[in-house]
C-alpha cells in the first residue's frame, strides 16, 4: 500500500488494463477509470468504488495526478501529450508510440513540463530479471560474449502488427539493459505463413559496439510456448526461463567450460545451479515504481528515454524484416 497520496486514473480497462486497475487499486492509488465500452466502465466503477470518467473529465480533474494508458498504441502519442499538457504524469503501456518520431515528441513534452513519463516494460520489474541483471553487472558470468531471447507460442494471430512488433519489445528492452549499450548493427529475417504480409516468425540479430552479439527469435506459429533469455559469458551461462512453473527453477547458472588443451576444443558440461530469488508480482512492482518515481521526482527504470531506445531498435529491425519479406 502506498502512502504517497498520488492518485492515478486508469484509461483502458480491457485485456491488460484490467490488471492495471487491480494493481493500482491494491496499492491505494486508483482514483478513476475510463473505458470506451460502457458496460466495462460501469462494472469497474462499481467493483473498485471509483468514478468512471471520460477523457476530458480526467484531464480537467485536479485531484487526478497521473494517468495510465492501456489504449490502442495508435492513440498513445496524442493521449500522452494531451495528459502531459494538462499537468498529469503519464504511464504508457508498451509500445510508447508506433514510431520513434512520435515517441520523441512525448519524451520532449514530458521533459518540458517536468512530468514523469514511464513505459510499461513489465519485465524490468520481474524479480528474476532484476536478479539476473545484477549478477551480470557484478561479473557473475564474466565478460559477455552473446545474449539471446526466444519468445514463442501458438497464437494469438495478429492481422495488423507483425510478431516482431507484438512480441519483441520486451526482449529488446531486456537485451539492451543487459548489454548496457545500443547495437551498432541490426539485421532481421522473417516469414509470413498465416497472414500475407504479416510476419508470424522473425529473428533479429545484433552486433554491439563492445563486441557482444545477440539475437531475438519471436513466433506465434510455434508448437510450444517458450520465453527464455540467456546470457553467455566467458565464465558461466545464465538462463531465465519464464515458462518454468517452479519459481525456484526459473533462473539457472551453468558453469560450463571449454577444454582447449587438445587438438580440438571440448565442452565440459556442468549441472545447472538454480538461484533462489524472492517472489514478487512484476506488475504490482511496476505500478509502485511509477508512484514512487512521481513522489520522489526521480526517473523511472523504464522511462521515456528507454522506451525511445527500444523503438529505434525495433524500427531498424522492422526495416530489415520488410526487406526480407519482399525477397
Amino acid at each position: 500500500m502506498t502512502s504517497s497520496g498520488i492518485r492515478v486514473a486508469q484509461v483502458g480497462c480491457g485485456y491488460w488494463g484490467k490488471n492495471l486497475v487491480r494493481n493500482f487499486a491494491e496499492i491505494g492509488a486508483l482514483a478513476a477509470i475510463s473505458d470506451g465500452h460502457e458496460p466495462t466502465a460501469t462494472k469497474m466503477s462499481v467493483d473498485y468504488g471509483v468514478p468512471a470518467l471520460d477523457w476530458t473529465a480526467i484531464l480537467s480533474a485536479p485531484a487526478i495526478d497521473a494517468v495510465a494508458l492501456a489504449t490502442p498504441a495508435a492513440a498513445h502519442a496524442e493521449m500522452a501529450i494531451e495528459a502531459i499538457n494538462a499537468g498529469k504524469h503519464v504511464y504508457v503501456e508498451k509500445p510508447l508510440a508506433l514510431n520513434s518520431a512520435d515517441a520523441g515528441r512525448i519524451v520532449a513534452a514530458a521533459q518540458a513540463a517536468g512530468r514523469t513519463l514511464m513505459v510499461g516494460h513489465l519485465l524490468h520489474y520481474h524479480p528474476i530479471f532484476n536478479h539476473m541483471r545484477k549478477l551480470v553487472a557484478d561479473g557473475g558470468v564474466g565478460a559477455i560474449d552473446y545474449v539471446f531471447s526466444n519468445r514463442m507460442s501458438l497464437g494469438k494471430f495478429r492481422t495488423e502488427e507483425n510478431v516482431l512488433w507484438s512480441f519483441a519489445p520486451h526482449d529488446v528492452s531486456m537485451v539492451l539493459a543487459l548489454v548496457g549499450e545500443e547495437p551498432a548493427q541490426v539485421t532481421a529475417q522473417g516469414a509470413a505463413f498465416v497472414t500475407p504480409g504479416i510476419a508470424d516468425w522473425a529473428t533479429m540479430q545484433f552486433v554491439f559496439p563492445g563486441g557482444v552479439r545477440g539475437h531475438i527469435q519471436a513466433s506465434w506459429a510455434s508448437p510450444y510456448k517458450e520465453q527464455r533469455l540467456a546470457v553467455i559469458g566467458r565464465d558461466a551461462m545464465l538462463v531465465f526461463d519464464d515458462t518454468e512453473s517452479d519459481w525456484g527453477r526459473k533462473l539457472a547458472l551453468y558453469r560450463h567450460g571449454i577444454d582447449r588443451t587438445g587438438s580440438a576444443p571440448v565442452a565440459i558440461k556442468a549441472e545447472p545451479e538454480y538461484i533462489e530469488v524472492a517472489r514478487g508480482e512484476p506488475l504490482k512492482a511496476e505500478c509502485l515504481h511509477f508512484i514512487e518515481a512521481i513522489a520522489s521526482g526521480t526517473a523511472p527504470r523504464s522511462d521515456g528515454a528507454e522506451g525511445l531506445r527500444v523503438l529505434k531498435v525495433l524500427e531498424r529491425g522492422e526495416a530489415a524484416l520488410a526487406a526480407s519479406l519482399a525477397r
